[in-house]
């Protein structure tokens, strides 16, 4: 397999269109075949309708259209290319997949397609597939694959050697071997290595190293991509109540879990739904943001009601209508920094992380706001003595109100998603909407009280 420059891609995407446009698709196969399925998938992206990638996928080679369906973007729909497949074709491409990828795109699909597919799938095979779309989709039994390779304890390592090589043969890139008793309970794994150097009449039960971690089917995805970014695993196996081994999931499997995952944290963090599409409608899209613009329009006149109530203190000092968006604006930024910070390492950290000094980041935010606001407040506190109408009792309005404000922002930014997540809410939608509308509320009362109080 080859891997294309961009230049040789954006030359067999032409080629393609004109292909698919002229309805020869004789070629398409010899075109296709040694580019990686990732490459095709984009490719099929790229056609301008779905009867267009439907009569593609009908003519490449079975192993390859079903990896290209795998490897397209959710948004892209793969589920309804799949429906409108012949139900023969489509069990095809099902059957070449890995259990979980199969699972994926059958769970996208309406009751009746989604029977019409299995039906046409061997009964064993359609029953495995059944049996797994009963998990959420976004927990550990919707992420494994039932295929794995394991081997009982009681074997030698001369018999499960065997045991590996004919389990292999249908278990697609498989890091670990399992160690399982009569009753299929997870004993541990065994390194490859070590089961190939040992003494082939040496037990594997000699062999095993306990397991590092593993999960309940009904475990949520992102505790999975956290235990395997924390031991570095190639896999981590799925296990019931009892103990009995269920499948594993993988490394790359985990890997779409954190784009998921990073995504939907970063369209809530600045106000926006997780269930925006990239390639939505316009009027989608607005559906989505619309009400948090609304939702800010709210907060953000309160706080300009606070200039409205201290409007005499503007109309005698006009200055401090130039001094109070500086303020505003550095204490909205120090609380999203503080913010960013704090929802990054709660996604980052485990419950029994957080659970001990979970409120240690808010102390350190304060430190940090005690520190920026003094220094930053006294370098626009001196500014502000400089330009004309400004006095010593000016400038120490402001250095107090850019003080206190860049403390109770990195108290809001910290103190706010810590605890959303204590009370086993998202710490994401503690947005940056409502913690820049809180330092503007804040620095405003601040500037305009302590002005009017010391100044007039």
């Amino acid at each position: 397999m080859t891997t294309p420059r961009y230049e040789d891609i954006e030359g067999v995407r032409e080629r393609l269109q004109e292909l698919v446009e002229s309805g020869d698709l004789s070629a398409v196969g010899e075109l296709l075949e040694e580019m990686h399925p990732s490459d095709v998938a984009d490719l099929v992206e790229s056609l301008g309708s779905d009867d267009e990638r439907v009569a593609l996928l009908q003519v490449l080679p079975v192993e390859l259209a079903s990896e290209t369906l795998a490897e397209m973007d959710e948004e892209e729909d793969p589920g309804e290319i799949l429906a409108a497949l012949d139900p023969q074709r489509g069990a095809e491409l099902l059957h070449e997949l890995e259990v979980d990828d199969a699972v994926d795109l059958v769970g996208d699909l309406e009751p009746e397609e989604r029977a019409k597919i299995l039906a046409a799938l061997p009964l064993e095979e359609a029953g495995e597939i059944r049996g797994l779309l009963r998990y959420d989709e976004e927990s550990a039994g919707g992420l494994m694959d039932t295929l794995l390779v394991r081997v009982q304890g009681d074997l030698t390592a001369g018999q499960a050697i065997a045991e590996v090589r004919r389990q292999g043969r249908e278990v697609e890139d498989f890091y670990t071997v399992f160690v399982i008793d009569e009753g299929h309970h997870l004993l541990g794994t065994v390194p490859l290595d070590d089961l190939i150097l040992a003494d082939p009449l040496q037990p594997v039960v000699d062999l095993v190293q306990p397991v590092l971690a593993s999960v309940e089917p009904d475990e949520d995805q992102e505790e999975v991509g956290r235990l395997i970014s924390r031991y570095n695993l190639p896999s981590v196996p799925v296990v019931d109540q009892f103990g009995v081994l269920l499948g594993r999931v993988t490394f790359d499997d985990v890997l779409d879990v954190f784009e998921a995952e990073q995504t939907e944290d970063l369209l809530r963090f600045v106000g926006t739904s997780d269930e925006e599409e990239i390639r939505g409608t316009w009027s989608e899209t607005v559906q989505t943001r619309l009400p948090w613009l609304a939702l800010n329009l709210i907060t953000a006149t309160m706080a300009a009601s606070v200039i409205w109530f201290f409007k005499d203190t503007v109309e005698s000092i006009i200055l401090l209508a130039v001094l109070a968006p500086i303020i505003a604006a550095l204490g909205g930024n120090a609380g999203t920094q503080a913010l960013a910070v704090t929802v990054r390492r709660i996604s980052l950290a485990g419950d029994g992380e957080i659970g001990t000094g979970p409120f240690r980041p808010v102390g350190k935010e304060l430190l940090v706001g005690l520190v920026n606001g003094a220094v930053l407040g006294g370098l626009i506190a001196g500014i502000s003595l400089l330009v004309p109408g400004g006095n010593p009792a000016l400038g120490a309005v402001v250095l107090l109100a850019m003080w206190g404000n860049l403390i109770v922002a990195g108290f809001a930014g910290s103190f706010v998603p810590t605890i959303l997540h204590r009370f086993g809410a998202d710490p994401a939608v503690a947005s940056s909407v409502f913690v820049h509308t809180f330092t503007d509320l804040i620095g405003f009362f601040l500037l305009l009280g302590l002005a009017t109080a010391i100044l007039l």
